[in-house]
């Protein structure tokens, strides 16, 4: 018998890859040594030390290390989607009634340079009208345990850039309105603590919360409105393979983008049997969802993303974090960009 080659890898998981991770679906001719891990430590390990072969990587700091040389490839899986902008809560007395009120706002961030910041930044300009260099940024990583550590962050020009002192949190500041609005608050509201995140280890008490709410109350309905416009649901994560191992074994993009297909077409044949019956609606949830977003709203391969992964460039030059725009082909690996 052949042996596998062995290739470690480090993600974390969801109903549409866990079939892959645990071993249900197989890689032709590669047995994975996966070590899961939260997303903000995975990004923060792979940039800094490129310590496994197969890292689930930020889709913007994807960008800024390839522009600056980074030897690795991806290939176009895309494991978690949110509408970022939707997650943006606010102060009560920040005077914000609509997106647009962000304008000169203070405004928080876990990361400046992580991908769902980069989606904030686009669509509040994009879609708001509200100019990021209007904003006063503030980040709650630290310097040494950011993305940014291993990709040479600094501010781009013109941008309001402030750290968030190492007492505090953005959770913190928001419900003492020392920020009017912030992303990435979740975690101080029962998510999963980290050692990276600060709102995940500061958090203030649940009566604090009282003064702090949405941006965006109707989550809904302005995720089916960015949708109609832009014609795709936002990715922020995809899956890179180090550049030696691609160059050694450059069949292994092909044969895990397909195990990464068989996964997800797995758990999609099994969903609507696996609705929870406490979901009393969920059949009907789900009619709606495939109405709205198609039989698929998590599509791989380039050509059904191509708007999307477009925008990311786009959104990451005129932010300033990349010098040039690369092809969209020229992101992945030479195997899979016909896909």
């Amino acid at each position: 018998m052949v042996k596998k080659l062995e290739l470690s890898i480090i993600c974390g998981t969801n109903e549409r890859v866990a079939p892959l991770l645990n071993g249900e679906v197989e890689v032709q001719g590669v047995e994975l040594i996966h070590t899961k891990s939260d997303a903000s430590e995975t990004f923060w390990r792979q940039l800094n030390f490129q310590e496994f072969e197969i890292s689930e990587m930020s889709m913007s700091s994807y960008l800024i290390a390839k522009d600056q040389g980074a030897d690795m490839v991806m290939i176009p899986v895309y494991p978690t989607r949110r509408w970022f902008h939707t997650e943006l809560m606010m102060h009560v007395d920040a005077s914000i009634t609509e997106p647009s009120d962000i304008a000169g706002k203070r405004i928080g961030v876990p990361e400046y340079q992580q991908t769902s910041s980069l989606w904030v930044r686009g669509v509040l300009e994009h879609d708001f009208g509200v100019s990021q260099y209007s904003l006063d940024w503030y980040m709650e990583r630290t310097e040494e345990l950011s993305h940014g550590h291993g990709t040479g962050f600094q501010p781009p020009k013109g941008i309001k850039f402030h750290r968030v002192p190492p007492e505090k949190s953005l959770a913190t500041m928001l419900v003492n309105h020392e920020l009017d609005v912030s992303m990435g608050t979740g975690r101080a509201r029962g998510e999963a603590r980290n050692f990276i995140d600060r709102s995940s280890q500061i958090r203030p008490p649940a009566a604090a919360w009282e003064k702090v709410k949405p941006v965006f109350p109707d989550v809904r309905e302005e995720a089916i409105r960015f949708y109609r416009a832009h014609g795709f649901y936002p990715a922020n994560h995809g899956y890179v393979i180090r550049g030696d191992i691609n160059e050694k074994y450059p069949w292994v993009a092909l044969n895990l983008y397909k195990a990464f297909v068989e996964a997800k077409e797995l758990y999609q044949r099994r969903l609507p049997r696996s609705i929870p019956s406490g979901l009393i609606f969920g059949q009907y949830y789900l009619q709606e969802t495939r109405k709205i977003f198609g039989d698929d709203p998590y599509p791989y391969g380039v050509k059904a993303n191509r708007d999307y992964i477009q925008t990311c460039i786009d959104f990451s030059f005129e932010q300033g974090f990349i010098r040039t725009k690369p092809s969209v082909e020229a992101l992945y690996a030479p195997a899979v960009r016909d896909f």
